[in-house]
């Protein structure tokens, strides 16, 4: 996968298009001075934790022994399940705060733009190519800066879109996950193979 391939993987999974209608309702409740603040320093936590799991997800990952095809085959499953729900998305969002009440971390930094399928994958990166850090740290910044440019300008991108371009949206991307994530279970499930060909 190259910087770029990756850079849009991030991106989908990250979803800034179909978290647009959560970030909308959690701070609609918040005066509108406070919300550009709130939302640069959640995207600014956001990155921090992003970066902190793709330099230390694999030390956690040699720390349990678990091999490069596991991660594969783990991060095209989970990516598969985030797309299904892309498509075909539960009612209704809770966020799990009072009116008013400011968000700090959850749920906006934590799971909306940090969420653990993206967290997922770029321990998935860091474990195929550990030689290409750098690469995948332009990915993420690219996919970040990306998403943050659409969630600042979150009114403008739902009045031009509306709510069923949003959906139809998500929907697209939901369908692109699909198939970054069965290519994903294939190449894990090709590794297994070979490997175990080899030892035998």
């Amino acid at each position: 996968m190259d910087t770029w391939s990756a850079a849009v993987m991030l991106f989908l999974i990250m979803d800034p298009l179909g978290n647009l209608p959560i970030f909308m309702s959690v701070l609609k409740s918040i005066e509108p001075r406070r919300r550009q603040m709130i939302l640069i320093r959640e995207l600014v936590f956001a990155l921090v934790i992003l970066f902190v799991f793709l330099f230390s997800g694999q030390s956690v990952l040699n720390f349990l022994n678990v091999g490069q095809e596991t991660v594969s085959i783990a991060g095209g499953i989970i990516l598969f399940l985030i797309a299904l729900k892309m498509i075909f998305p539960s009612a209704g969002h809770q966020s799990g705060l009072a009116v008013g009440e400011e968000p700090f971390l959850v749920p906006l930094a934590i799971p909306m733009i940090a969420g653990p399928s993206t967290l997922a994958a770029l321990i998935l990166l860091a474990n195929q190519n550990p030689d290409r850090m750098t690469d995948w740290s332009i990915a993420l910044a690219a996919a970040w800066s990306v998403s943050a440019i659409i969630l600042m300008f979150s009114g403008v991108f739902h009045k031009l879109l509306g709510e069923k371009g949003l959906v139809a949206m998500e929907r697209l991307m939901g369908m692109i996950l699909v198939m970054i994530a069965i290519q994903m279970l294939l190449d894990g499930a090709t590794q297994y193979f070979m490997h175990a060909t080899g030892a035998n």
